[in-house]
């Protein structure tokens, strides 16, 4: 069944939405819920009614919570009441001008989300001299190559010749920084033309950030060492040393675009020799502590990048995930349940340390890793999400999925990702809400105060969270608590309404820092008197998507979790409390349509690679579970419940079952599992277009009926980030179990006599969502 159920832009301005639309006013009546209270918000999504207004916002004076709509304001007195404390404020002076008729933006009942464009600041604070303007680097993006050599020479140049088409891409003035890396890691200093200029590290020792400064000639010794170079820039002593870095190693686009590609031109695959029945000595970690110590000596506050292109799994050093030995396989899932992976505690701590360090320098690290085996994804994690990276995996830096993600991030306009900078996200919400925590690409700010919970889910203790990166897909699910145990308020007089701010600060493409405002209000509802409106404000999709994010954080904190028992104990409840039955009979079982596609979700979910590890190396989990946890809702939900077209002759393309019954010899189906599209040919359209009768003018209608899918299929592409994976396949031909993985096995080998001609049977002992129902009708009727 299709999940487009919401309208079209389900989001609206504010970018949020929420498992329940109207929320039980005390502890016990959310628990009964089952489904936990949790919003998903779109932190900077374009819109095109958002206002931009060009002054720095009102705060309250108690709460910081920025002017906004649902305030109380007395024109008369020109004070304007604080909905989140109730505080009186007044107006400034320039504000004296407002009346009934005539109100500032921040006000207007519609700009619920408005956007603020605030003076330039650094990264701590507002330019105390705006006299003298701050160092052009602040606004340029800046990206740190850091690329492996040790690979196959085919795949080097496929490497080579993006990285090339990347600085092409970069506007002019982009800082651009080199580091390529094998056996040992060499740092290529750009702004030195006359000869290529390298620094090489031993790729087998741990660095602190002090020694790979010094190494550099970066550190307060080595700055005065060499100091007063041909490149120096203006001032000395501390204050001169970053800058010399700057103009060493990070130069803009436009100068160092020569020498960069004349160094890509010559680099060769990594020349240390390889012994008979070893992996290639590869030190990525020590590649990445040495771009971590580089940018946080040159540029640390300022928005930057190290974007690693990574081709194998490392064997060398700090960050080693598998030894050099062939004959010793990289560790599986098996190994990972068992405690039987020698070396991944140890490369997990590695880069958890490089990930603070990152996120205290403002900096983001984004990895693509393309290689048939792993190359250490799952370790990578930890520094990937709290610094808000991207990630994208691929079988080859040769293959679609690679070259047309990366091409993707260097573009401008339309097709641009919007990379962001230096992110802070703060969330002001009505008393009795608390902030359980986020699931998401940040990292907690540990900034205290009453709204915080005593239970932590994700990145909690805190009303406030850092993001390195985001861009205009981040999305964060972020968890709430109600706090009342009962109506506290002896007058009676209780305000029916809940608020919720979210403040989103950060550095745009172009330089400019902005403040994104969001608040939303919802309804308090008395859910011991009456569910009905809980009913109807209960948003399944998002439901769904939570409950994904949920369980699969909860797989990797909690040892021997079982996903799969939870999710069914999770589903049986929220049945039996919100569905209409006489009890002890299953057949008198309905749903309200408000909940009647969860369970389909949740079949769905069960299946998925976010739950099914089988089949999947540590890896692919990480891939598919960062991505599940930074995409919007839409998004996730074809993730977690693939959507189904179906194309044939005598009908308009519709959306079909995600059936193994909507497969048909004379019928086309394109699946969208996100990670993959599948164009899938029935066998008689398969036959027929093996004979050519595409290519007869005759047969003009077949031709475009071939075509159709295909066009679907590269429109979904052009939107995603990372590019899908792109499967053409036959029925019963062996890449059809791209898209047979993904049905619903109605038909299997058990009951294939009932099998329409021309259908398909899927050969496994899953049960059907048929299945699957009945035995949940039964147990949510039986009496307790």
């Amino acid at each position: 069944m299709a999940t487009e159920m919401a309208q079209p832009d389900a989001e609206g301005i504010d970018g949020v939405r929420m498992t329940w639309n109207a929320w039980p006013r005390t502890k016990v009546e959310a628990s009964k819920c089952v489904i936990p209270i949790a919003s998903s918000i779109h932190l900077i999504r374009p819109h095109t009614d958002l206002p931009t207004l060009p002054y720095v916002p009102l705060r309250c004076k108690t709460c910081t919570a920025v002017l906004n709509p649902f305030a109380r304001v007395d024109f008369q007195a020109l004070i304007w009441i604080c909905p989140f404390c109730f505080q009186r404020n007044h107006f400034p002076q320039h504000y004296s001008g407002i009346s009934e008729t005539n109100v500032p933006g921040e006000l207007y009942p519609q700009f619920t989300t408005i956007q603020y464009t605030l003076p330039s600041q650094t990264p701590q604070s507002f330019n105390p001299n705006p006299q003298n303007p701050l160092p052009e680097p602040s606004v340029s993006p800046i990206y740190l190559f850091v690329l492996d050599t040790c690979m196959l020479e085919e795949e080097l140049e496929f490497a080579k010749s993006a990285l090339k088409r990347a600085i092409d891409m970069l506007p002019d003035n982009a800082m651009v920084g080199f580091i390529s890396y094998g056996t040992q890691v060499q740092v290529h200093e750009l702004g030195f033309s006359d000869m290529s200029k390298v620094y090489v590290f031993r790729g087998s020792k741990e660095l602190s950030k002090d020694q790979v400064l010094d190494q550099l000639g970066l550190g307060s010794a080595g700055g005065r060492r060499t100091g007063g170079g041909p490149g120096m820039q203006k001032g000395g002593g501390q204050i001169g040393v970053p800058n010399l870095g700057v103009t060493r190693f990070l130069l803009p686009a436009s100068e160092c675009e020569y020498t960069l590609n004349s160094l890509l031109d010559e680099l060769s695959t990594d020349q240390w020799p390889v012994p008979q029945g070893n992996r290639a000595l590869r030190c990525t970690g020590v590649a990445l502590s040495v771009a971590a110590g580089l940018l946080g000596a040159c540029v640390a506050g300022n928005g930057a990048r190290i974007m690693a292109l990574v081709g194998g799994p490392c064997t060398e050093g700090p960050g080693t995930i598998v030894s050099k030995d062939l004959s010793e396989p990289v560790r599986s899932h098996k190994d990972l349940h068992k405690d039987a992976a020698p070396f991944f505690k140890k490369a997990v701590h590695f880069y958890e340390e490089l990930a603070k360090q990152l996120v205290s320098q403002g900096h983001v690290l984004d990895v693509f890793a393309s290689a048939l085996d792993q190359v250490g994804v799952a370790e990578m994690k930890v520094a990937i999400e709290k610094t808000g990276g991207l990630v994208v995996l691929a079988e080859s830096f040769g293959h679609s999925v690679f070259k047309d993600s990366f091409k993707q991030i260097f573009e401008y306009g339309e097709q641009s990702l919007g990379l962001s900078f230096n992110g802070t996200l703060e969330i002001n919400c009505s008393k009795d809400i608390k902030i359980q925590g986020i699931i998401g690409p940040c990292t907690s700010l540990d900034k205290k105060g009453p709204a915080v919970s005593s239970t932590v889910t994700g990145e909690g203790n805190t009303t406030a969270w850092k993001l390195c990166g985001l861009d205009k897909n981040t999305c964060l699910t972020v968890f709430f608590d109600v706090s009342s145990s009962e109506k506290s308020d002896p007058s009676g007089n209780i305000n029916p309404q809940l608020y919720i701010q979210f403040l989103t600060s950060y550095q745009s493409p172009d330089g400019q820092t902005k403040l994104r405002v969001t608040t939303v209000t919802r309804r308090w509802v008395d859910a011991a008197v009456s569910n009905e409106e809980l009913v109807q404000g209960f948003d399944q999709e998002t439901a769904a998507v939570v409950v994904a994010r949920l369980a699969s954080y909860k797989m990797e904190m909690e040892e021997d979790f079982d996903a799969t028992r939870w999710l069914d104990r999770n589903l049986i409840r929220l049945c039996s409390k919100f569905g209409d039955y006489r009890k002890d009979e299953p057949s008198s079982f309905t749903l309200n349509p408000s909940f009647s596609l969860f369970p389909q979700f949740m079949f769905h979910l069960r299946r998925s690679q976010f739950l099914q590890v089988f089949n999947n190396s540590p890896d692919e989990t990480a891939y598919f579970r960062m991505l599940l946890n930074r995409e919007g809702i839409s998004n996730a939900a074809v993730m977690i419940q693939p959507t189904l077209t179906a194309f044939s002759f005598n009908s308009l393309p519709f959306p079909a079952l995600l059936d193994v019954a909507s497969i048909a010899a004379d019928r086309i189906l394109l699946l969208d599992a996100y990670f993959s599209v599948v164009v899938f040919h029935g066998m008689t359209i398969a036959q027929w277009r093996n004979m050519g009768y595409q290519d007869q003018p005759e047969h003009q209608a077949f031709a475009q009926l071939l075509q159709v899918p295909h066009d679907e299929a590269q429109a979904i592409i052009r939107e995603r980030f990372p590019v899908p994976r792109l499967v053409v396949c036959d029925q019963h031909g062996s890449q059809a179990r791209f898209l047979l993985v993904k049905l619903n096995p109605s038909a299997t080998y058990n009951n294939a006599n009932e099998m329409a001609a021309g259908s398909d049977v899927i050969f496994t002992d899953d049960v059907s969502l048929q299945v699957f129902f009945e035995h949940l009708q039964r147990l949510a009727v039986q009496s307790s």
